[in-house]
């Protein structure tokens, strides 16, 4: 299977077949994101792009986002900080602290699931390198308020499938982005905090599933 080479590294992919839609994922901290989505509409690279699904994630100028957010930025800014605080993740109480993981999700994540995030930082200080330059990397209020006032412009249809208890991302700004999307489906996902996938799998894989399936050939 060919390996893309791209500026960052070489990206490492699964063709899992079949010859329905391809979706791409986009995920989260220490698996490294932010409003990416939003990012790619606004810089013009949305033309392959033929539906859109944003889930709860930093948007307008919440970013460092909430009070993990800020706390991972403090920690970059001393050097080792990153080190230091992703060791103290080891240990498994710390995950649960509202200066972690404690507010991004209802339930605990498996211990097995979380090492795996965490095990590239433990082992590498070139990925810890690279998040603390992204980490770092705030973009000025008024580029991070564009990005999302360019949403106006995609055309096509997006699904803003929003936390309805987010402890970290507002669930205002949900509803405000899908105001901003011409074609945007609405929907608050109960009973989860950020990592909806974490804990409404099946409830946010059946909305995506039915999202992006909805008006293709059968």
């Amino acid at each position: 299977m060919p390996e893309p080479e791209l500026s960052a590294g070489t990206l490492d992919y699964e063709d899992t077949g079949g010859d329905g839609p391809v979706a791409v994922l986009l995920h989260g901290v220490a698996m490294n994101d932010w409003g990416g989505a939003q990012a790619l509409v606004a810089d013009g690279r949305d033309q392959r792009i033929g539906r859109l699904v944003i889930t709860s994630c930093e948007a307008f100028d919440n970013f460092p986002p909430g009070l993990p957010g800020h706390n991972l930025y403090a920690a970059a800014k001393v050097p080792g900080g990153l080190a230091a605080a992703f060791g103290l993740l080891k240990l498994r109480p710390a995950r649960r602290s509202p200066m972690t993981w404690g507010r991004m999700t209802r339930r605990p994540v498996p211990p097995e699931v979380m090492d795996g995030w965490f095990r590239p930082l433990w082992t590498s200080p070139e990925i810890r390198r690279d998040l603390r330059t992204y980490v770092l990397g705030v973009p000025p209020r008024a580029e991070l308020l564009r990005w999302a006032e360019a949403l106006r412009g995609f055309d096509r249809p997006a699904l803003v499938a929003w936390a309805a208890e987010d402890k970290v991302m507002p669930p205002e700004h949900g509803r405000r982005l899908a105001q901003l999307l011409p074609h945007a489906r609405h929907v608050e996902i109960a009973d989860s905090y950020t990592l909806i996938p974490e804990d409404q799998p099946e409830r946010l894989a059946g909305l995506i599933r039915e999202f992006v399936l909805d008006g293709a050939p059968g």
